[in-house]
């Protein structure tokens, strides 16, 4: 059975890709920290007659990531694996401190890292990785510092990759969209009035229509 993996599976772009993706005949797998986020998600793709499954993992766990590998995709095919899961802090460098540093690349890029690495023998030939990158990985950001640097080495490593397999039918897929009016932005006052940027809903629908396609995909914000 042909699957999509959707890690930060439980809301905003990664709810709205499974949702999206499970039209298009993908066995959704859906991955994050939140098990009550997860299961209204999964509920969610199944109201629209969609397969999926899900299970907790913190990407920043090495262990959650062999784990997740090693037991739960014997019955699947990864034609998609899509790194969406993200955390972002913001404001002056001066102001940051290290447990946002080591949370941001944990998140935005080690966890990726490891994940590709701990399932690449999983694989398709044809499979797709989809790197969820912002924006911010494309150029740098007042008050964004460190958020964009962990961006940067996710874009680093898809374009590096994008490179290393290009002789072969596996395909690497970065995309760089703005700011969306999601849960990211609960705990935060960088962005005044999430409400003027564009749905998780119409960026999902940007990338499925174009990722097969594209090789890179840019979404700036509405303003």
């Amino acid at each position: 059975m042909k699957t999509a993996i959707i890690t930060g599976g439980g809301s905003g772009l990664g709810k709205e890709l499974g949702k999206l993706l499970s039209q298009q005949g993908y066995h959704i797998f859906l991955l994050g920290r939140t098990e009550d986020r997860l299961k209204e998600a999964a509920a969610e793709i199944e109201s629209l007659g969609g397969q999926v499954s899900f299970d907790t993992l913190d990407i920043r766990s090495t262990q959650d990531i062999q784990q997740f590998g090693k037991n739960h995709l014997n019955d699947h095919t990864v034609e998609l694996l899509i790194h969406n899961a993200g955390v972002g802090y913001f404001g002056p460098f001066k102001d940051s401190d290290d447990e946002e540093l080591v949370n941001m690349f944990e998140t935005n890029a080690l966890g990726p890292i490891r994940l590709t690495k701990a399932l690449l023998n999983q694989l398709d030939q044809n499979s797709t990785i989809i790197n969820i990158i912002s924006t911010a990985g494309l150029r740098g950001k007042k008050n964004e510092s460190l958020y964009v640097a962990s961006k940067f080495a996710l874009r680093g490593f898809g374009e590096s990759l994008q490179r290393e397999y290009e002789d072969s039918n596996l395909r690497i897929v970065n995309a760089y969209m703005g700011g969306m009016d999601t849960p990211f932005w609960e705990n935060s006052d960088h962005i005044s009035d999430p409400s003027r940027l564009r749905s998780p809903k119409e960026v999902a629908e940007l990338i499925v229509n174009e990722f097969k396609e594209k090789e890179e995909i840019v979404i700036e914000s509405k303003k």
